[in-house]
This record gives C-alpha cells, sequence and structure tokens, in this order.
C-alpha cells in the first residue's frame, strides 16, 4: 500500500501497521526524538558497569520504560489532511 492511499483514509479506519507507515507529524517526530534520547539514557544508567546506588539504577528503569512508551505512542499519531 503506497503512502497516498493511507493518507486518504480517515485516521479511525487504519489498522496498527498502517498507522506506524503513514505519515508523522513533525511535532509528533519531536516528542518521539525526545522518548528515545530518554530511553537511551536510561539504558546507559542501567548498563553502567560501575556500582550506582539504588536510586540511580530506578531512575534508569523509569527513563528507559518511559521512553519506549513515549516513542511508541508519537510514532502512531497521523498527520491529518
Amino acid at each position: 500500500m503506497n503512502k497516498t492511499s493511507i493518507t486518504k483514509v480517515n485516521a479511525p479506519d487504519l489498522s496498527l501497521a498502517q498507522r506506524v507507515l503513514a505519515p508523522t507529524p513533525s511535532f509528533f517526530k519531536k516528542i518521539r526524538t525526545i522518548g528515545l534520547v530518554m530511553g537511551v539514557i536510561g539504558a546507559a544508567l542501567l548498563a553502567s558497569p560501575l556500582a550506582l546506588p539504588a536510586m540511580i539504577t530506578t531512575l534508569g528503569g523509569y527513563l528507559t520504560l518511559g521512553g519506549s512508551i513515549i516513542s511508541a505512542i508519537s510514532q502512531t499519531a497521523v498527520k491529518g489532511e
């Protein structure tokens, strides 16, 4: 399915795969990037070879979780007509 046919379909009628492949608004692209950065920072804290305090490790887990959720949700936003 090409992108022109995806953008002409109403957003509620799209499947999840079509929503992910449809064009994303620029605002949500920025939000997606912020979520990816949060996830990378969280993963770096979790994978650190140093012994970090439990609070920092917990923060890393929350950053990873929050970043992945933000990125996934912002990717499914569809540009309107």
